[in-house]
């Protein structure tokens, strides 16, 4: 939402690069994944658009209906993958729903709201939202960071075992394919784990 000009560009340019990457995953990917990759493709510039400082770009208030619609749309696409195959697409409804929340928040405070966001003190003010579901949210996005980060720590491993590994791989000339799909999805991981921090931020200005 429209913050202090710093950190409003901050969140612009991480949640664009983290549409940009998954761009280059819809690209590189097939069936569900590159279904989820474009999910959140739209999901990143989406966000990046929202965060765009006020001083930047005054939106008119009709704009915050595009949003909304958009990610309606994409939530009732998302909610038929989650029916069918459940997993990360879960993670996506909620996204896009939490998209849908903000842009109705911010539609519903009224003329003049984005101005009065922007100027709030800290970048803080009361645009409107449920408390206790915009609260739900944060304690989901919240837990999810955490998770995520977690995921990222590197776990030690038995004295020996990644020797085997790297030795098995090579016997295998898997070597550098295991390397690579490894690196993609710890991308993939930070990238999401990146949106979700930013989320977060925007959660907090409700």
């Amino acid at each position: 939402m429209h913050g202090p000009a710093l950190s409003g560009w901050l969140l612009v340019v991480l949640c664009a690069a983290s549409g940009a990457y998954c761009l280059l995953r819809v690209r590189g990917s097939t069936g569900a994944e590159r279904r989820a990759a474009g999910g959140e493709a739209v999901m990143g510039f989406g966000m990046a658009a929202m965060a765009l400082p006020a001083a930047a770009l005054t939106a008119p208030d009709w704009s915050w209906a595009p949003y909304a619609g958009v990610f309606g749309i994409a939530a009732l696409r998302t909610l038929g993958y989650a029916v069918r195959h459940g997993g990360h697409h879960l993670h996506h409804l909620v996204g896009s729903l939490a998209m849908v929340y903000m842009a109705v928040a911010m539609a519903a405070a009224g003329p003049g709201a984005h101005a009065e966001h922007g100027a709030g003190h800290g970048g803080v003010a009361a645009t409107g939202g449920i408390p206790v579901l915009t609260g739900t949210l944060l304690a989901y996005y919240g837990v999810y960071v955490l998770r995520s980060g977690a995921r990222l720590v590197p776990a030690a491993a038995p004295a020996g075992a990644g020797d085997a590994r790297r030795m098995s791989a090579v016997a295998a000339g898997d070597a550098p394919r295991t390397s690579a799909v490894a690196a993609g999805a710890e991308l993939t991981l930070v990238c999401r784990l990146s949106m979700a921090l930013a989320m977060l931020a925007m959660l907090l200005t409700l």
